[in-house]
């Protein structure tokens, strides 16, 4: 079978679902947010010692090769996550202020549901080509489908 036959048909949620399922989202989130933090902060450390670390003395060339790896390890487990939200059908939208985006429909139009980590519950949307700026509370309606 292709892999073009495999492809997954997008799912559209209801507020409503989209906040059953924070609890689950909200631990990948935090997890990916803290993981992209220490990412961030090993990737400019490996930069320092890449530049003058083994030639200093400040670092062996083995001790370097263990930053490198665990500093993959790191990139590989975000990536694990990214891929998580998105069977789940969750967009992750920015990995260090933990942004995330439901599709959904609202008055008959595509939508994102939108959630940042640290929000208590999904409390607002954008249109689709809008962004975080765009975002509006929501009003749960019988139109919010």
């Amino acid at each position: 079978m292709s892999t073009k036959s495999k492809k997954k048909t997008k799912k559209y949620f209801t507020p409503a679902e989209a906040n059953q399922m924070l609890p689950l989202v909200r631990a990948i989130v935090k997890d990916i947010v803290e993981l992209a933090r220490g990412a961030e902060d090993r990737e400019a450390r490996l930069a320092r010692l890449r530049k003058d670390g083994v030639a200093m003395g400040i670092i062996t060339r083995p001790q370097l090769e263990e930053e490198e790896s665990a500093y993959e390890r790191e990139v590989e487990r975000i990536q694990e996550c990214t891929a998580e939200l998105a069977q789940l059908g969750v967009e992750l939208k920015d990995m260090r202020t933990g942004l995330i985006d439901f599709p959904g429909w609202i008055d008959g139009r595509e939508v994102c549901l939108c959630w940042k980590l640290g929000e208590p519950e999904l409390a607002w949307w954008h249109e689709v080509d809008a962004g975080y700026r765009g975002r509006q509370p929501l009003h749960m309606t019988a139109d919010a489908k």
